[in-house]
């Protein structure tokens, strides 16, 4: 038994080639996926959980909760902290969670995991996840079930570090159409937002990475080609593109210098689709309020771009 649980490999006969990945049973991780041998996320060693938590899913909500409380019908709500360093608690409630399957084919496989009352979050919801290869990369389908008699605050996000082929992380140029940002204070909590106009944040034309160093989620996000698109570019002109479709409206790009991958520590970046950006339980920001039975389907993935 690995540390990650269950590996789960995928492999489709794509447009561009062979196209592979590898979903691990815990947090449903997106450990790896190729198009034509080209990886297109930072692959992690057997011997390690998710390092940086690398390609984890993150519900019921991404990034943080300042000091682990926010309030419900005017009652404090105490999350357990999940991050001493903030005092925060981060990245949702299923990270240290194994999934089960509940669907699978050599293409594709269906990853489903409860969260259970607890504290600060005294909800019941069945969450799923599908990851299905496609000629040129992976779409993923998350699915949220209010199976408690409350409505239940929920948002989504992922966590993948993505890189193109073996080009230096820090030779790409990342480019995110988003034309708001989040500033941040010393716990990483957003402080308002603002136009990333004028600002060394601004990522619509490109950014080289080796310039940047970032921790920054992007909002007012452009639709392009009917979902929301953000890519890693390499001096060769081939590209690693993330999509999301409506509900995926934000976007966090981290910048890790350390990443322990399969080469190595190494620089990387994540770009990380959300539906909500952080501290969005205490501010209410973007969450999706289900109603007893009801069911939420968010879509995004990943495409390579050949020069």
């Amino acid at each position: 038994m690995l540390p990650t649980g269950e590996q789960f490999l995928l492999s489709h006969d794509g447009a561009l080639g062979r196209v592979t990945a590898t979903v691990t049973e815990l947090a449903a991780s997106l450990r790896s996926l190729r198009v034509g041998g080209v990886a297109l996320v930072h692959e992690y060693p057997d011997h390690l959980t998710p390092p940086y938590g690398a390609g984890i899913v993150l519900v019921p909500w991404p990034n943080r909760v300042r000091g682990g409380r926010w309030t419900l019908n005017g009652t404090e709500q105490r999350l357990d902290i999940t991050e001493p360093s903030t005092g925060n608690a981060t990245h949702g409630l299923l990270r240290n969670t194994g999934y089960r399957v509940t669907d699978r084919s050599e293409a594709a496989v269906t990853l489903a995991a409860t969260v259970f009352p607890q504290h600060g979050y005294q909800f019941l919801l069945e969450t799923s996840v599908r990851y299905e290869l496609t000629d040129d990369g992976l779409e993923v389908t998350h699915g949220i079930v209010n199976a408690g008699t409350d409505t239940a605050p929920v948002a989504i996000g992922t966590h993948p570090y993505f890189r193109v082929g073996d080009t230096p992380s820090d030779e790409l140029t990342v480019t995110v159409a988003g034309s708001t940002w989040y500033p941040l204070d010393d716990a990483m909590i957003p402080t308002g937002r603002e136009s990333v106009e004028g600002t060394d944040v601004d990522l619509r034309a490109g950014k080289a990475l080796k310039e940047a160093s970032l921790n920054t989620a992007y909002t007012d996000l452009e639709l392009i080609d009917g979902a929301h698109r953000h890519r890693l570019t390499a001096p060769s002109g081939e590209a690693t593109e993330l999509w999301g479709d409506d509900d995926f409206a934000y976007v966090q790009v981290f910048t890790q210098p350390a990443f322990t991958g399969h080469t190595g520590e190494e620089f990387a970046v994540a770009m990380e689709p959300m539906t909500a950006p952080a501290n969005a339980l205490a501010t209410g920001e973007s969450l999706r309020w289900l109603e007893p039975g009801e069911h939420w389907i968010a879509r995004w993935g990943v495409r390579y771009l050949p020069a």
